[in-house]
């Protein structure tokens, strides 16, 4: 597996853009294929070049929990709209962070409270969608979340939050992970 960093169109080569072998892949132990525990790190063969496209962005606190209400941005190459096909263009929008008791009265079994968050966003501004697996949810500039999933067919419909993996609560395994 190849992970290209620095990109903003994925349709062309662009001097920004660097592409890196993966060494060695570390899913989740307790993640079965479904929603729960979707996080995985990737171990690169080579450091990245840091540079104005390439940069860390750190990790959250570790009691870092967002309150809802709070605008945090997301960004990737999905699609723009359940019927949409995905951007070659790197977009990113506002969604803002939900109280979980809503969530979990709308997405009942698939949201566990405890390593998920979630988000409302505007129909005309958009948000995530299929193909933004795996992106970023940004809040006072430290990633909190990363993209899971959304309603199948209706990604654009407000009355489906958006579900992100809550970043903070898997940060003693992330750092087990990055001592091996």
């Amino acid at each position: 597996m190849t992970v290209v960093l620095g990109a903003h169109n994925l349709s062309k080569e662009e001097n920004s853009q660097q592409h890196l072998q993966v060494a060695a892949y570390h899913p989740h132990p307790n993640y079965d294929g479904k929603q729960e525990y979707d996080i995985m790190l990737l171990k690169l063969k080579h450091n990245a070049k840091l540079n104005k496209y390439v940069k860390p962005i750190g990790l959250p606190k570790k009691d870092g929990k967002t309150p809802a209400n709070v605008n945090c941005v997301v960004a990737g190459w999905g699609r723009t709209g359940a019927q949409e096909i995905a951007s070659d263009v790197l977009r990113e929008t506002t969604e803002k962070v939900q109280f979980s008791f809503e969530c979990k009265k709308i997405w009942q079994k698939h949201f566990n409270t405890e390593h998920m968050i979630c988000t409302k966003f505007d129909r005309k501004k958009g948000g995530i969608c299929q193909g933004d697996s795996g992106g970023p949810l940004i809040c006072n500039s430290k990633p909190q979340g990363i993209t899971a999933f959304t309603c199948e067919n209706e990604c654009n419909n407000p009355k489906y939050p958006h579900v992100f993996t809550k970043l903070h609560f898997f940060l003693p395994w992330i750092k087990k992970i990055l001592q091996e």
